[in-house]
């Protein structure tokens, strides 16, 4: 048996629980504070001042656990240190990781110049867009240099895209990572929401690259769910601490890795459907009132509808969670 996977996701989640006594108090010191915007329902008002960034526990929990658990299989001759001598295995392993770390890196320089430099709308969209397609692009870069050359479809099977009409898988991806990125963004909005729905999310890809036999991504998504189980105690109605952008934008690098890592990046369509729901509901809102100068939601992202419609967080971060356990059940029943 491979202990890879159970010792990321038991030390992600220790070293995330634990560190939210010295992380919150500090970021708490530094009056690193959400500004809550008077556009958002007003009982969210009262969460002012919570401290944001609170990103950093998770990445701190899910690198740690992924070393730890390297250090473990190298010590004991497990697969995921064997799976490193394969030919562009590793480098696969540390893009995806890569990509995340890039990603969160992003959002923390954005928490940095909302929080400290107190400009709340912090990255314009120009900068932020940017440097996010760089990431991406090189994280692609990464994958072709790697020996990345097919990726599966549902009742078609595994594709070629190093040729012919292939090819279009690149510049397609470069927008596909920018698109989940943001949108795991945009569904962090209410208390334990990003975290709860990212963590059915990585138990989905822990499954399918543990039925494909990917000890690495394997790993990496069950480091990424235990970061995410250890914010939950933290982050859980009522929030002692939110994530920021550099917690959603680590975990939205870090579900595309998980996508990609396992071969099947169109599984993120069903897995990551609340993601996809979150984001369109976004877009929707703005064309039809440009169109029709009337809302077709109370309020944008959807979670905010229903938060409106009178369902209480608890109630938006249990169903949400129930149909991502759904679709991700249905995902990995086409995979196998």
């Amino acid at each position: 048996m491979e202990f890879s996977p159970i010792i990321a996701a038991f030390i992600a989640f220790l070293v995330c629980a634990i560190s939210g006594k010295v992380v919150i108090p500090y970021l708490h010191k530094l009056k690193f504070g959400q500004t809550i915007l008077d556009i958002g329902p007003k009982w969210h008002a009262s969460k002012q001042g919570t401290p944001t960034m609170g990103g950093v526990m998770i990445i701190f929990g899910v690198i740690v656990g992924i070393i730890v658990s390297i250090i473990a299989s190298f010590i004991y001759g497990g697969a995921l240190f064997t799976n490193f001598k394969i030919d562009g295995q590793i480098t696969k392993f540390v893009s995806g990781i890569v990509l995340a770390l890039g990603m969160g890196f992003i959002g923390f320089i954005d928490d940095y110049i909302k929080v400290v430099k107190k400009r709340n709308l912090g990255l314009t969209a120009r900068q932020k867009t940017f440097l996010q397609f760089l990431v991406a692009a090189g994280y692609l870069l990464a994958l072709w240099l790697s020996g990345y050359n097919t990726t599966w479809i549902p009742f078609i099977g595994n594709v070629t895209v190093t040729e012919g009409i292939g090819l279009i898988f690149w510049p397609i991806s470069l927008f596909f990572i920018y698109g989940f990125t943001n949108a795991v963004n945009l569904t962090d909005g209410i208390d334990g929401l990003a975290s709860t729905v990212t963590l059915v999310v990585c138990c989905g890809f822990m499954l399918s690259a543990g039925f494909l036999q990917n000890i690495g991504y394997n790993t990496i998504a069950a480091a990424v769910a235990g970061g995410c189980a250890g914010f939950v105690l933290w982050n859980a109605h009522p929030a002692k601490v939110f994530m920021g952008d550099t917690g959603s934008m680590f975990l939205g690098g870090a579900v595309v890795a998980l996508s990609y890592g396992v071969g099947c990046p169109i599984l993120l369509l069903l897995i990551g459907i609340v993601y996809l729901i979150e984001a369109f509901s976004v877009i929707l809102q703005v064309v039809y009132f440009k169109k029709t100068k009337k809302r077709l939601f109370k309020m944008s992202p959807i979670h905010h509808h229903f938060e409106l419609s009178g369902w209480s967080e608890g109630k938006i971060v249990t169903i949400f969670s129930l149909v991502t356990v759904i679709t991700s059940a249905i995902a990995i029943l086409l995979l196998i």
